[in-house]
């Protein structure tokens, strides 16, 4: 059946979404020049390090050439890349080269200035993974993560070179150091298996003395696993002397502060909160460099999410002070001397960079790339409230079809990844990539999804495979008794744990007529032998514990329930994946062969647990769309 003959078409390429357009992370401001790192998906992936000085509005690399920047710590990464002043007040970076995998230093003050590497592998590679750090400009010396042999450190290396200085051991894991502006004092976050940073986590604080030596670290807020309360912290921040970090001990990872300079005794640190607001200064901490509040030295700043929507304000005597800027989805917050400057996009702008001048309030927002579409041609997101698992109240953001919504328009519904993830209203190509070919768009913030406070998060609790998989349901068919579906017509995609939901939806649920699994767990007890450190025991919390819980592991597994599958599915895996294993995802699609399902596997030879090649993603969106439009006679 075709679509209305109203609904006028102009549909996206793959190439305009996915080809050429940059992915911008992690800004910093430093002596009123910009930083920033550029990911590169028509560079296979590559990422770049980019700057803009205080008196050139032009941006400039400043790795060209094969320089890849990537951190690998817990494989996800991110924080590649520390920029600071060294002690002689010249601007430096220092950051993890994939090629060799070891530390280099970037003099930024010096035009055309070439890389230095500060570590000699015995090999070609350095044995570890090195990231998460800053710059200590007192001790001229980079400060951040490594994590070998199955073992994290807090690390120091000489910013002229030589041998890695271990700082402290944790129990488990650590990571997001903050350096006191005087440098007399460090605090970091810990976290111990069996529980997730954003599941119980700890701030730590030690004395530096003057060779640089820590001394015993000691916990000053969050909690552990053997605590009655699981806390978890987020990015501990220096406000001059005070230490401020986003706490969720209220149900909402609020922000507190508490004065050290008052107190000359770590043991009894006193907390006082900044707001109480039933909204989120924190995101789940799966990769380092992630930032949602910064210290100009004068102002402390912010971004929260409420209720899905993300806000920008300050935090002025104890009040939310909102900043005027036109964006609603924010992220990478860094600020200094009345100017911040964060990654944003909103409903009809794309992804790049926003800028504010908190002096006057004028603002700037440069996109990483041009929209290509009208903004009268892009599909907005239409806030979505339905019972979903056990009746509750469940978010998600609906995306009518070009032509407007109508019964016989087919649907998608997105299941994010993490599980932890949420889905954001900034202005998605991908989603504009359905809408102009006239399908709807649900992007579904399943219970277990992040920016709704701790109590929604914790619905996934011993639930993965049931919540969510309710919940995608429920969103689906709400749209459709809103008479904007065709009931016969629901797909749905995802990838990682999204993948997951996608293959227990199809399994468990007869809402959904095909599926794309991109890199999807489909063995959830292969996933809790094989996987790699930072998830080892990630499942206890979301499953059962590992193996007692062995039955329920089994009664979730897609791969256990082909059977019960009876649509068509499309299947994408990189073959470098560690996170879940090639294996997973062909044994599934052996099980539908063997029932004679419809199925599609795509590999790819030089991809891992994401993908990062244009060309991949573009064949990834290519293909999901042929295969729908297939299946489903469009």
């Amino acid at each position: 059946m075709s679509l209305p003959p109203q609904a006028t078409l102009t549909p996206l390429s793959a190439e305009v979404v996915l080809g050429k357009t940059p992915s911008l992370k992690e800004p910093v401001l430093l002596g009123g020049a910009l930083y920033w790192l550029e990911q590169r998906p028509h560079e296979q992936g590559r990422t770049t390090l980019m700057g803009r000085s205080a008196q050139n509005e032009e941006a400039s690399e400043r790795t060209p050439g094969d320089w890849n920047l990537r951190c690998r710590v817990h494989e996800y990464g991110g924080g590649p890349c520390a920029i600071g002043q060294r002690a002689n007040g010249e601007a430096v970076a220092v950051f993890v080269h994939d090629g060799d995998r070891c530390l280099w230093r970037l003099d930024l003050d010096q035009p055309g200035a070439e890389p230095q590497r500060l570590l000699t592998p015995p090999g070609d590679r350095f044995d570890g993974a090195l990231g998460g750090g800053l710059i200590d400009p007192l001790q001229d010396r980079w400060i951040g993560v490594l994590e070998r042999d199955g073992i994290d450190q807090l690390v120091a290396l000489p910013l002229e070179g030589g041998e890695l200085l271990s700082l402290h051991q944790p129990a488990d894991f650590c990571g997001y150091p903050a350096l006191s502006p005087n440098g007399s004092r460090l605090a970091w976050v810990e976290w111990q298996q069996p529980a997730m940073p954003w599941d119980c986590s700890s701030l730590w604080l030690a004395d530096v003395d003057g060779s640089g030596q820590l001394s015993p670290g000691q916990r000053v807020a969050g909690a552990s696993p053997q605590d009655a309360q699981a806390i978890s912290v987020f990015q501990p921040i220096w406000a001059g002397s005070d230490l401020v970090v986003a706490n969720d001990r209220s149900g909402f990872w609020n922000l507190e502060q508490w004065s050290t300079a008052e107190q000359s005794s770590l043991r009894e640190p006193s907390w006082e909160p900044l707001l109480n607001l039933e909204a989120e200064f924190a995101m789940p901490q799966w990769v380092f460099g992630m930032s949602t509040h910064a210290w100009d030295g004068e102002r402390l700043l912010a971004i929260a999410c409420r209720q899905g929507r993300w806000e920008l304000g300050e935090i002025k005597g104890r009040q939310w002070q909102l900043i005027e800027q036109p964006c609603s989805d924010l992220a990478g917050l860094c600020a200094e001397g009345g100017q911040l400057a964060c990654i944003a996009s909103s409903p009809t702008q794309p992804s790049g960079l926003l800028e504010v001048d908190l002096s006057n309030g004028q603002w700037s927002h440069r996109a990483a790339a041009p929209c290509p579409i009208a903004p009268e041609a892009i599909s907005q997101p239409q806030e979505l409230w339905f019972n979903g698992h056990g009746g509750q109240g469940t978010q998600a953001w609906y995306y009518p079809p070009a032509g407007g919504g109508h019964g016989e328009a087919p649907l998608l519904v997105k299941s994010h990844s993490g599980p932890t993830a949420m889905a954001r209203t900034g202005l998605n190509l991908a989603i504009q990539f359905w809408t102009s070919r006239g399908w709807g768009v649900v992007d579904v913030n399943y219970g277990g999804s992040t920016g709704f406070g701790r109590a929604y998060r914790e619905r996934l609790n011993g639930q993965w495979g049931v919540v969510d998989v309710a919940d995608c349901a429920a969103a689906a068919q709400a749209v459709i008794d809103q008479g904007q579906a065709h009931p016969q017509r629901v797909a749905i995609e995802g990838g990682s744990a999204g993948g997951f939901t996608t293959l227990a939806a199809l399994c468990f649920s007869d809402r959904f007529s095909a599926g794309a699994s991109r890199y999807g767990v489909a063995d959830l007890s292969a996933l809790a032998e094989d996987t790699h450190r930072f998830e080892a025991r990630y499942l206890d919390g979301l499953v059962g514990p590992w193996p007692e819980a062995r039955e329920t592991y089994a009664a979730r597994s897609p791969l256990n329930h082909a059977e019960r599958m009876s649509c068509p599915v499309i299947f994408f895996q990189g073959l470098e994946d560690v996170v879940v294993p090639p294996e997973q995802t062909e044994r599934m699609a052996e099980a539908l062969r063997r029932k004679g399902i419809p199925v599609e596997v795509r590999l790819f030879p030089e991809e891992g647990h994401g993908f990062r090649k244009g060309s991949t993603q573009i064949e990834v969106l290519e293909a999901t769309e042929a295969f729908f439009r297939t299946h489903f006679a469009l």
